[in-house]
């Protein structure tokens, strides 16, 4: 069961949080020694809780969505303030435990990357349970170093389980493909004006489309908000430029 799936089933089947939850503080190392991720391996002060299961680790490393496992947490009767904001949680094999004893092997790499936990296909949006933590002797100039990077973005390609995430393998999901038809929106002053378009190319939000009129078989370039929305003029400049800010990140 993968990650996620396991903490909604958690969240289904427990009872109703308790009024005044139980304060906890997420350990500064989250490891687990078996396959199941539980509530004591993640928190300091779970108590009679820290059996409870959040999770389960088929590879080296598993990466948790921070609000799931707050909620996980809720329904077994514990407060986890999250004060620094984090948005995922990595837990580890605890090879303490026993359960990752390793077999005679060529020397591994010692440098800490994010790998592919499966294999995806082309377009496919990447989930916080698609990436695990790893080991290689070297790892590529545009390689992840944080899962928030890749969470929420779209496979450029079909994708390898096992080989380490770069920044070419993704890119923003594309909302609208060629020959599909657009709503282009003009907005400026109180005034509003709209035509139909056919797509000329495929863009994902904040990206520029080729839009050609059905009417007049010109064609005009906008900015894509959403499938089968596009809008030109102030609106199209104020939606690029905290985009441009954001993926400059990436």
């Amino acid at each position: 069961m993968k990650a996620l799936a396991l903490l909604a089933a958690v969240a289904l089947a427990a009872g109703s949080p308790a009024l005044a939850g139980t304060a906890v503080t997420l350990k500064a190392d989250t490891a687990s020694a078996d396959a199941v991720v539980t509530l004591g391996d993640l928190f300091d002060g779970s108590g009679a809780a820290a059996n409870v299961p959040v999770a389960s680790r088929t590879g080296a490393s598993v990466v948790l969505n921070a609000r799931a496992v707050q909620i996980a947490a809720a329904r077994a009767g514990l407060d986890w303030a999250n004060a620094e904001g984090l948005r995922t949680v990595v837990v580890h094999g605890d090879a303490a435990g026993g359960t990752r004893a390793a077999a005679p092997s060529a020397p591994r790499g010692n440098i800490d990357v994010l790998t592919w936990a499966r294999s995806l296909q082309a377009g496919e949006i990447v989930q916080p349970q698609d990436l695990v933590w790893g080991k290689a002797a070297a790892a590529p100039a545009d390689a992840a170093t944080d899962a928030d990077q890749v969470i929420g973005m779209a496979a450029k390609r079909p994708l390898r389980a096992g080989a380490v995430v770069a920044g070419r393998d993704v890119g923003r999901p594309q909302v609208v493909k060629p020959g599909e038809m657009v709503t282009v929106t003009f907005s400026s002053g109180g005034i509003t004006l709209s035509l139909s378009g056919k797509a000329l190319n495929a863009a994902a939000v904040g990206e520029t489309l080729n839009v050609q009129n059905t009417a007049s078989k010109k064609t005009i370039q906008a900015t894509v908000t959403g499938p089968g929305q596009a809008v030109v003029g102030p609106d199209a400049e104020a939606l690029k430029a905290p985009l441009s800010a954001r993926y400059a990140l990436r």
